[in-house]
């Protein structure tokens, strides 16, 4: 009885850290997936606090298995080509992306400019496909680019579809400014919710980007909906006008998306 007792905790000892290294195994990756930069082992123990001794195998079989590169020195890595591959992965099971390929050509054509199409995770929206304009000043946003919702278009879009409570468990009372013009109030971002359900899309000037502006709807085959597309102007080459114009565009084309989407059965 005592053997079997002795056992069971080994097991469970064994399971507990394994849990603990698959969790400290992501972490590093989303970690390696927040910068830019190349980073070496005392700036990931910095960033993570995890123990030297534990980051040493983490970043060894991460690298073994393709999730990380190392630079030519050995000493500084930054995320590897699996993470890109397993990334287009779940793009290309998503059967709402051929629907949304079409919707947003349509967008860009009609309007001139770079469409997006984004889904809300938790607090964050995280761009899923984008078609840059034609004459495109480089106002793209890559695929995988997250961005919190209360300084987006496409962020204020979807959290429009949830309740005053739901906003406020989701968002702390005080939000980091993106630049000057980002909202970062609750009181500020349910004013603005009030205004994207009151005109049927959401819009913002400079407050994600210095220099651009966007307008932004839901797609409607979700409730609450989680999915939105938004079309991203430069300042200069637009007015209200012009934005309001664009705004109405997407509402119609979304509208016309969700219908689609319900009637082939996708939610």
């Amino acid at each position: 009885m005592s053997e079997l007792r002795d056992a069971e905790t080994a097991a469970t000892e064994t399971t507990a850290a394994g849990v603990k290294s698959a969790r400290r195994a992501i972490e590093l990756i989303e970690t390696f997936a927040a910068t830019d930069a190349w980073l070496t082992l005392s700036e990931l123990h910095a960033r993570t606090g995890f123990p030297r001794s534990s980051l040493h195998g983490l970043i060894r079989t991460l690298h073994d298995a393709g999730w990380l590169q190392v630079d030519p020195g050995g000493t500084r890595y930054r995320i590897g080509v699996r993470a890109l591959i397993c990334g287009t992965a779940y793009l290309d099971r998503d059967p709402i992306m051929p629907y949304v390929t079409e919707a947003l050509e349509h967008v860009r054509d009609a309007s001139g400019f770079t469409a997006h199409y984004a889904r809300r995770n938790g607090a964050d929206v995280v761009y899923l496909e984008t078609r840059e304009s034609r004459r495109s000043v480089h106002l793209v946003s890559r695929v995988g680019r997250t961005l919190p919702c209360y300084a987006t278009a496409l962020g204020k879009a979807l959290l429009a579809e949830l309740t005053h409570d739901e906003i406020d468990q989701l968002l702390p009372p005080a939000m980091p400014a993106l630049t000057p013009n980002t909202v970062t109030t609750l009181a500020g971002l349910h004013a603005e919710c009030t205004a994207v359900r009151d005109r049927g899309y959401a819009a913002e000037v400079e407050e994600g980007t210095p220099g651009v502006r966007c307008v932004a709807a839901v797609i409607p085959y979700r409730i609450p909906g989680t999915d939105a597309m938004s079309c991203s102007m430069p300042v200069d080459q637009v007015t209200d006008a012009d934005a309001a114009r664009i705004g109405e565009l997407l509402v119609d084309t979304t509208a016309e998306l969700g219908q689609r989407l319900r009637r082939a059965g996708i939610r």
